[in-house]
Order: C-alpha cells, then structure tokens, then sequence
C-alpha cells in the first residue's frame, strides 16, 4: 500500500505544480522555488517527516524533498556547531545530491545534442 500512497503523494506534487504553473505567470523556476520554501516549512513544523513515514520512499523523490533536507541539515549543523554549522550542516546533506546531478547532466551533455 506504500507503493500507491508514494504515487499518489509525487503525483499530488506534480498536480499542484502544474495548476499553479498553468493558472498563474509563474516560470519553472519560481515553482521550484516555491515547492523548496513549501518542503522547508513543512519540516520546521514538522509536518514533513510524518509525511515521510506514511508514504514512504515518495516522499524522498519531489522537489519538496529537497527543502525538507535542506532545513534538517541546518538544523542538525547548528546542533553541532552553532551558528556556522547552520550553512556546513545544510551543505553536507545536499551535497550528494548536487554533485550527482552535476555530474550525470555532463555525462547527458556528451550523448544528446541541444537545440538552439
């Protein structure tokens, strides 16, 4: 039953996504923005974690998944930390995740030709 609470879950992202997309003047980027802001308020609250736990690995692939990680991270830095440890916590989790997609963008660039 996860599985399906996962579909639903990034299925119900990409809805709302597109709706704000199609309804209003807002680019790609701004929505994504959008979505990251939503995910960091979600796990201050922590509202994002229960989510987690209920629809499992779903949670982990939107956008959304991305400011949830990011406020964690900041938030276990300045644990350990203080203060600097805010910016080294949050690099530290993301950091894999920015890297990989840098990397396999390359590797994308090298096969697939861009139109003009």
């Amino acid at each position: 039953m996860t599985l399906v609470y996962s579909f639903l879950f990034c299925g119900l992202i990409c809805l709302i996504g597109e709706i704000i997309f199609e309804n209003t003047k807002l680019t790609f980027g701004h929505v994504t923005s959008l979505f990251v802001v939503i995910g960091s308020i979600l796990s201050l609250i922590g509202v994002y974690d229960k989510i987690a736990d209920y629809v499992g690995a779903g949670a982990n692939l939107p956008i959304v998944s991305f400011g949830n990680t990011l406020t964690n991270g900041a938030y276990k830095g300045f644990v350990q930390d203080g203060f600097i440890g805010l910016f080294s916590g949050m690099l530290g989790e993301v950091s894999t995740g920015v890297v990989a997609a840098v990397v396999f963008s390359f590797i994308l660039m090298l096969f697939l030709k861009p139109k003009d």
